[in-house]
């Protein structure tokens, strides 16, 4: 369990989402199973792009939904396990090789190869400034030369490498995400990028084993995480979510982006039907009060300005996975979560254009969530109680951002072992 994240059996994570603040507060049973108690949600305000551009309204989300949450639970939370899609995340993967002299691989070695691959992204990171580490993720071992290798220890060799998923993100959006939840006297004592949650709540083991793609589809952003082998071994943000989806059909349309959003829930799909063309929706238009003059359109053309940005969108996400290398190895399998994936038609436009097989992903191995909670759009609130439940780190305080990760890492590192072998 992880020291620091889980308070006398209680957890509390904070999902800050372009559209809506969520918060959900659980208990840990003895088996290490989080159980919803206590549930906050808030439509966000102050936050574009999963960035914050106005601190004040931001606080007032965040405050309403954990206030919310600790009203239903009855419990008063002090730390919370926090979402990042904004700041740009970026993914890189780094290998290291340090000198075993010929002797038997322990402990001591492994944390040895762990600091030096620490070591390494710290200068980077300091030759490019601006970025702030988020994840040290052990992806795989070798030792001189022999890659492949998941548990090193008791092995012999002249030289141990290690492979690590590096995850940093612009240093100034993480700032304004953390400084905003310590106005809320919360201390925010774990980030995890969205996707990478989302997959903890959503995948199946055999998935996270063969490989698959997380498509996360927020208001704000659609982040992108590739699984294989037990491990998230890439990240990757678009700027672009369901948000921009409302923005289109109240330009299009002329009405409001309240009215916009309305039509999208109620009226929108992805894939046009012949009975498109027979119904029709009453559109307000902008600054006119009299609901007389409102204008009637074919749902058809609504269907048509939803269409294409989605389209594009998937297109974004497929260009990125073939442009980092991990199109192949992530196989024909993707798991789409996040509140815009909800649209019907969704699935089977996200299988046309990616050309590979699509399924809905929904919150598991998290208890007792209401079927209101239990959709697609609460995958990353219900995958950081897992992340805080089942990773090892270091809790932050006085020690520096590079020894609070490497605690992590090692702890990390340690949950591998155990879930493994």
């Amino acid at each position: 369990m992880r020291k620091g994240l889980v308070k006398g059996g209680v957890v509390a994570a904070l999902d800050i989402g372009s559209s809506k603040v969520c918060c959900f507060i659980a208990r840990v049973d003895d088996n290490e199973v989080p159980r919803v108690i206590g549930i906050g949600q808030q439509i966000s305000r102050g936050i574009k792009s999963g960035a914050i551009i106005d601190m004040d309204l931001a606080e007032t989300s965040v405050l309403n939904a954990v206030h919310a949450a600790e009203q239903m639970a009855g419990e008063t939370i002090d730390r919370v396990v926090v979402n990042l899609s904004g700041g740009y995340p970026a993914s890189t993967t780094v290998g290291v090789e340090v000198s075993l002299n010929g002797h038997e691989v322990g402990e001591a070695d492994l944390r040895r190869a762990l600091e030096h691959g620490h070591q390494t992204q710290v200068m980077r990171q300091r030759e490019d400034h601006g970025r702030q580490l988020i994840h040290s993720i052990p992806t795989g071992y070798s030792i001189d030369g022999s890659r492949g290798i998941r548990d090193p220890r008791g092995m012999y060799g002249e030289h141990l490498g290690v492979h690590m998923h590096i995850i940093t993100a612009a240093s100034g959006a993480v700032r304004n995400v953390a400084t905003c939840i310590q106005r809320c006297h919360l201390d925010p004592v774990a980030f995890v990028v969205s996707p990478y949650a989302a997959g903890l709540a959503s995948l199946v083991d055999d998935e996270r084993e063969l490989g698959v793609t997380v498509i996360d589809m927020g208001g704000g952003t659609t982040t992108i995480a590739v699984f294989y082998e037990n491990n998230v071994i890439f990240t990757d943000v678009i700027p672009v979510g369901g948000n921009h989806v409302t923005s289109d059909i109240a330009r299009g349309l002329s009405t409001s982006l309240a009215h916009s959003e309305r039509m999208k829930t109620l009226y929108g799909h992805v894939v046009a039907v012949p009975t498109d063309e027979n119904e029709l929706i009453d559109v307000p238009q902008v600054g006119e009060e009299d609901s007389a003059e409102s204008q009637q359109i074919p749902r058809s053309l609504l269907v048509g300005i939803i269409q294409p940005r989605l389209e594009e969108t998937l297109e974004l996400v497929r260009s990125r996975l073939e442009l980092s290398g991990f199109d192949k190895i992530a196989g024909r399998r993707v798991v789409l979560t996040g509140g815009g994936c909800q649209l019907p038609g969704t699935r089977e436009l996200a299988s046309m254009v990616l050309d590979k097989q699509v399924r809905i992903g929904r919150p598991a191995g998290v208890l007792g969530l209401a079927e209101a909670t239990s959709g697609p759009a609460f995958a990353t609130c219900a995958g950081l109680l897992n992340y805080a439940v089942t990773a090892d780190a270091a809790v932050p305080g006085e020690a520096s951002l590079e020894a609070q990760e490497m605690g992590g890492l090692i702890g990390r590192l340690g949950h591998w072992f155990r879930e493994h072998f």
